[in-house]
């Protein structure tokens, strides 16, 4: 009974030290499997950036392309045209309440931002009168532009009517395919007789300038100054800068 007792404890140390060492075998696998887990959920989230990063590049390529094709000014085109939309949204709305438009405007602009854009407006396009004809060619030119608002209700119908062909190239033949809107002309003939009736009340008097310097003593020696001054002015400025600071010899 004591042999008998003893070989069923070594069959029992025998059997935990197996259980032991096959409990032992099986953590490194089961980490080795968890890293192995671990780095393949990394190496998807680096697979998926990547997917994504190559994605954004694309997308950007060709936004940096539609921006190359585009006019230099384009955004200050586009900004202005928002703009305009905007005066156009706000004068519909006072239309709608019975108010005037340019009372409310000028309700919102304060005492210095008027001063500052009078200040601007008149050193940006000062009305100096007639120098040349291509001087009063190109002041025209910029007035008429300016009056242009941009009709993109009629653009948007234009380009579903006419499709590519709207955008002509060396090769299209378009000639007596347009045929221009009855407002259109109205809007022409319109601005062809406010030229004609300001063309009649037409002044040659020039504007009197507050900031010039007054180099004169009567109207006829300031004539006679401006005249000096259009034929001789370049030759004589040092001499006359000169004796204003007292540094002519």
């Amino acid at each position: 009974p004591a042999a008998s007792r003893g070989s069923v404890a070594e069959r029992a140390s025998l059997q935990s030290e197996e259980e032991e060492q096959e409990q032992e075998e099986a953590e490194p696998s089961a980490a080795a499997e968890l890293r192995r887990e671990e780095r393949l959920r990394r190496f998807r989230e680096l697979h998926m950036k990547r997917y994504e990063a190559c994605k954004l590049n694309s997308q950007e390529v060709l936004e940096e392309d539609k921006r190359l094709k585009l006019p230099p000014n384009w955004e200050a085109k586009k900004a202005r045209l928002e703009w305009e939309l905007q005066v156009q949204e706000k004068k519909k709305e006072c239309a709608a309440r019975g108010e005037d438009y340019e009372r409310v405007k000028l309700l919102e602009i304060s005492a210095e931002d008027a001063e500052r854009w009078e200040r601007k407006k008149k050193k940006k396009n000062p009305d100096l009168g007639f120098s040349d004809y291509a001087a009063a060619q190109l002041r025209q030119y910029q007035r008429l532009t300016r009056q242009i608002k941009p009709d993109l209700e009629q653009y948007e119908k234009l380009k579903e009517q006419y499709g590519e062909a709207l955008y002509p190239t060396s090769d299209s033949l378009l000639h007596g395919s347009h045929v221009p809107s009855k407002d259109g002309v109205d809007r022409m003939v319109a601005d062809l007789e406010k030229q004609i009736e300001k063309r009649e009340k037409y002044s040659r008097r020039r504007p009197y300038n507050d900031d010039a310097d007054i180099d004169y003593i009567n109207e006829r020696n300031a004539k006679f100054n401006q005249k000096a001054e259009r034929f001789y002015g370049k030759y004589t400025a040092e001499i006359k800068q000169n004796l204003e600071r007292g540094t002519a010899v």
